[in-house]
């Protein structure tokens, strides 16, 4: 109310509000104001009703009195003098109000009215003070939650989530010490059947160097300890079909939630049934080194290739564009944004690659053909057996896992490139593996895997 008053030009009663703390304290200050201005609001008064008066017993020319015209036209000039000399008189008064309106007044009002009645101090302003304290019980959003989000859950929807991931500073250099992490992405119907394996791969290694992910259907909950590297690692997830679209969906929510993390450099996409062939410092330092991402794209010519192509998709993307691949990528973090940016390709894979289209083997291949070529070696660095044929790759369960097995996977002699040079060490991972396979593999870590 005080501030009111100053704003309305009652200045000598807004700072008097302020001074005495308060309307109830100025009631004195305020009316005599009101005497002072009062009388000069009577004078007007008096002279309109006396016109008024005047100018009704000349109209009345049958009333007992008849005024002449010069008397009428005096005392109305009188009337008009008097109302103006009151009306400079108000607009001297009035003019200190004005001037100090569009002045820096109000901005040192303001000041002192915030130093008479400061806002009240909320929980929130408390953790979120500056000093060493500040953030501990998870009230505000520090640097260090910012930069790397120690719980995956949150509220925001996919379009949400792959805005925010998508931000990328222009300030080349970080504001902490950065280690390149390597985020292993785990996209499941249900629970790990390899996690006693992959516990045994992370196992003793610096945690500042890798980060998990997993994405599981709704209700299918980790059942670990606190103990675990798998503990409190669920995303918000959403039910996945296979062949359909939203098995891309799942693997750019993965990318989402892994871009949260500044520190994340890589970005491998695994299965259930995957497990590494290599111990964890190889794996580290093939994918950290390496000039590319590991994307498969090649063309089919097939009709579980080109056959695919729907020709509504044009002519944003054509037969010669169109890419196949498998779907267990792993990307450097500038591809990894690229993905979790794109809407306009994403949209006609999902409007017009039905299931018979498989949109997971060919929207990634496809779109990173056309855009970001030059930076992927058109290669995965997971082994999978399709020398069974049909749509699904062989299973190796406990009959199958022998160090003979381990040795095939990793020189299976096709040989391939590493930073354009020549390397038999082709893949890190291998796919897939049975439930059952999980104790002769164990027996395999320490001798045969080196983990």
């Amino acid at each position: 109310m005080c501030q009111l008053m100053w704003q309305l030009g009652w200045e000598g009663w807004g700072t008097d509000c302020l001074r005495k703390g308060g309307l109830a304290q100025i009631k004195g200050s305020i009316s005599t104001r009101l005497l002072d201005e009062s009388s000069l609001i009577w004078i007007i008064v008096f002279c309109l009703i006396l016109l008024n008066y005047y100018k009704m017993r000349v109209r009345g020319e049958r009333d007992e009195f008849v005024f002449k015209d010069s008397s009428v036209g005096l005392l109305r000039l009188l009337c008009f003098l008097i109302l103006f000399v009151t009306g400079i008189i108000i607009g001297l008064t009035s003019s200190s109000h004005v001037d100090r309106y569009f002045t820096t007044r109000p901005d040192n009002f303001y000041m002192n009215y915030v130093s008479v009645a400061p806002a009240p101090t909320t929980a929130l302003d408390r953790n979120c003070s500056t000093d060493s304290v500040s953030c501990e019980k998870g009230g505000c959003l520090d640097f260090e939650s910012f930069r790397m989000p120690k719980n995956l859950s949150h509220g925001m929807s996919d379009k949400e989530l792959f805005w925010r991931a998508s931000m990328v500073p222009d300030k080349p250099e970080y504001p902490f010490e950065r280690v390149p992490k390597v985020a292993f992405m785990f996209l499941t119907r249900g629970p790990l059947p390899m996690m006693a394996l992959w516990e045994r791969f992370f196992r003793d290694q610096d945690d500042k160097k890798y980060s998990i992910y997993v994405h599981t259907n709704p209700g299918v909950f980790l059942n670990v300890t606190n103990s675990s590297i798998f503990y409190n690692r669920q995303i918000p997830s959403q039910d996945v079909k296979w062949g359909s679209v939203k098995l891309v969906d799942a693997e750019k929510r993965l990318l989402g939630n892994a871009l949260l993390d500044f520190s994340n450099e890589r970005f491998v996409l695994l299965s259930e049934s995957c497990i590494p062939i290599y111990n964890f410092p190889t794996v580290y330092k093939y994918l950290i080194g390496s000039t590319y991402s590991f994307l498969d794209s090649y063309d089919d010519p097939s009709r579980y290739g080109r056959g695919r192509y729907s020709r509504r998709m044009k002519p944003d993307i054509k037969l010669r564009d169109w890419r196949k691949g498998s779907q267990w990528f792993e990307i450097h973090r500038t591809l990894a944004v690229k993905i979790v940016s794109d809407t306009k390709y994403y949209s006609l894979f999902k409007s017009y690659c039905l299931p018979s289209c498989y949109p997971d083997e060919h929207y990634l291949p496809t779109f990173v053909n056309m855009f970001h070529g030059s930076l992927n070696a058109n290669r995965t660095v997971t082994y999978v057996n399709w020398s069974m044929g049909g749509p699904h790759p062989a299973t190796f369960g406990a009959d199958n896992v022998t160090e003979d097995l381990i040795l095939l996977i990793r020189n299976n002699g096709t040989g391939c490139y590493y930073n354009n040079r020549k390397t038999s060490v082709c893949f890190l991972f291998a796919r897939k593996f049975s439930e059952s396979a999980l104790s002769p593999l164990l027996g395999l870590a320490s001798t045969v895997l080196g983990y």
